[in-house]
């Protein structure tokens, strides 16, 4: 019982959340702009984005269980989020208090079917790793098993005892937002939200599986089986279940060690190049990638012997992405636009990769391209790194406002590829300060365009004979067009004036409305703490001059009567 009060005090506590926070958005975001205050909301709007990304911090840290996730979730939808949002969740990591030895014992037990004395000979009590959905234990095999699989050391990761009902809460929480939010013309226009905690539900179901983390671990291990760069911890199946995994202990340096890589005669800058490489081989050659890529999920492991000095080591294979084929020829459409300086090519091949929604008008984004090409579309990449920085922070402050704009959105496999770029530009900077990412991306651009050599060619045949067609049918077109204006068969109309005038109007009517919506509701806001009563009287009849507001609007929508 006490269990369901506690789950139903976290749902309210996250819908509360949620509720607080959109009926501010509203009041600043809606509200002040139609009574002709959209300058003082826009004073204020990064400040209070900061601060709405500070209090969520400190409620997922105090809720964990999906709430820190959701919290990285949306660090990376940078098509989505603004910055200010971003930055303030970067930061936010996955640490948590360990669940005590005895309840995490029994919850290993009750999944093994045995005892742990039977099942391990010796398991270490204090976690390796404690985090908000599981925890990692270091042990050692029975005889019986060690001798079936040739390992001794492993490590045991195990979920969270209660976690899935967590896990259940959250994401009910979270869909009930999204229907909040899909019923506000402001966010449905840009982003798709049920569609991104779906997205997001989905990654974190598989994340609890961990026969879906072993499974995935199996297929990359097999995606590398004859490259001596990489290697991945075997596992022990039969001590592993949906709830608990067993795999070899592979602790070796963290790759972001650069005094341990040197102490042990490695080159830093050495590791930064091969890494990339690595990652890049798992994007466009194998076309299954490790999308969690930080530190503490990757090992430099020295060798002996005649061969390699060191390897690489992945553990971790919870979050995984996959690079389809429908993604790979939208990447190619914007090869082929890229190169030919087609600033509405980009945005085709946009629209083709999925990250559009079907309700976009991408003018202001095609006039964004077509700048960007003619101020850096001639340049390579060495060329690129000579730009003043400033400049590029210019167009990215410009393209931000642009892409936030429009109904965007990366679909999930793009934000995983984002997400593993991200991770591994920073990681490979750390190693080696003069790295630059674009010098490992360009031959790896070239493998993609060789790859697929004969659509390309095709795919550029193509656009050529379509240009052509439009230059042989303008002449005719022309003629056309100026038959139409001698006929005077073409007319000029301006529906947005109009209705811009009509809106100037609406607007009149409303002001004292809204007027004294606003003086009722703050007044019996202040008042409230000294006169309950009185103020609750304020605050109620408040909302009669703001239906009076919304209704005149909706009404005006519909038209007179019959």
């Amino acid at each position: 019982m006490t269990d369901v009060r506690n789950m139903r005090a976290r749902s309210r506590r996250i819908l509360r959340f949620a509720a607080h926070y959109l009926v501010q958005s509203w009041w600043y975001e809606v509200f002040l702009p139609r009574v002709g205050l959209a300058r003082l909301a826009a004073r204020s709007r990064s400040a209070r984005l900061q601060h709405i990304a500070k209090r969520f911090h400190v409620l997922a840290v105090d809720l964990g269980g999906l709430m820190i996730k959701v919290g990285q979730f949306m660090s990376s939808r940078l098509d989505v989020l603004p910055p200010e949002i971003t930055k303030e969740l970067e930061g936010l990591q996955d640490e948590v208090p360990p669940v005590p030895f005895p309840a995490i014992r029994a919850l290993a037990e009750a999944e093994l079917g045995v005892t742990l004395e039977r099942a391990f000979s010796f398991v270490d009590p204090n976690p390796l790793a404690a985090a908000s959905l599981g925890q990692v234990h270091r042990a050692r095999l029975s005889a019986t098993d060690a001798a079936e699989t040739g390992l001794l050391e492993v490590v045991v990761k195990i979920q969270r005892p209660g976690i899935g009902a967590i896990v259940d809460v959250d994401l009910s929480a979270l869909r009930r937002v999204a229907r909040w939010l899909s019923h506000v013309s402001l966010v449905s226009d840009r982003v798709d939200m049920p569609a991104l905690v779906e997205e997001f539900a989905f990654t974190s179901l598989e994340e609890i599986d961990y026969l879906h983390e072993a499974a995935s671990a199996e297929r990359f291990a097999q995606d590398f089986a004859d490259d001596a760069r990489v290697s991945v911890p075997e596992l022990v199946w039969e001590r592993t279940t949906r709830r608990v995994l067993t795999l070899q202990d592979v602790t070796a340096i963290k790759i972001n060690d650069a005094d341990g890589l040197r102490a042990v005669g490695i080159d830093p800058s050495e590791v930064a190049g091969e890494f990339a490489s690595v990652m890049f081989d798992q994007l466009f050659v194998n076309g299954y990638f490790h999308a969690d890529p930080h530190p503490g999920n990757i090992f430099v492991t020295p060798l002996v012997g005649d061969g390699r000095q060191w390897k690489f080591t992945f553990i971790d294979f919870g979050m995984m992405g996959d690079v389809p084929d429908a993604l790979r020829q939208g990447l190619v459409k914007l090869l082929i636009a890229a190169a030919a300086r087609d600033g509405k090519g980009m945005v085709d091949g946009i629209r083709a990769v999925g990250v559009l929604l079907p309700s976009a008008d991408t003018a202001e984004l095609e006039r964004a391209m077509t700048k960007l090409f003619a101020r850096f579309g001639g340049m390579g990449f060495a060329e690129l790194q000579d730009v003043d920085p400033r400049e590029f922070r210019a167009f990215a402050i410009e393209f931000g406002d642009v892409v936030r704009s429009l109904p965007f959105q990366l679909p999930e496999n793009f934000l995983l590829i984002v997400r593993a770029m991200s991770l591994t530009s920073g990681m490979c900077s750390s190693l080696d300060p003069a790295f630059n990412i674009w010098n490992s991306v360009e031959p790896y651009s070239a493998k993609l365009i060789r790859t697929e050599g004969g659509n390309v060619v095709q795919a550029v045949a193509r656009q050529a004979l379509s240009v052509a067609g439009v230059i042989a049918r303008l002449p005719q077109r022309l003629d056309n067009l100026t038959t139409r204006f001698e006929e005077g068969a073409i007319s000029v109309q301006t529906p947005r004036l109009e209705r811009r005038m009509v809106g100037l109007e609406r607007t009149g009517r409303q002001i004292i409305s809204a007027i004294l919506f606003a003086a009722l509701l703050i007044g019996g806001i202040l008042l409230r703490d000294d006169d309950a009563v009185i103020g609750t009287v304020l605050v109620v009849g408040s909302a009669l001059p703001l239906l009076h507001a919304l209704f005149a609007q909706v009404l005006a929508r519909r038209g007179p009567l019959p």
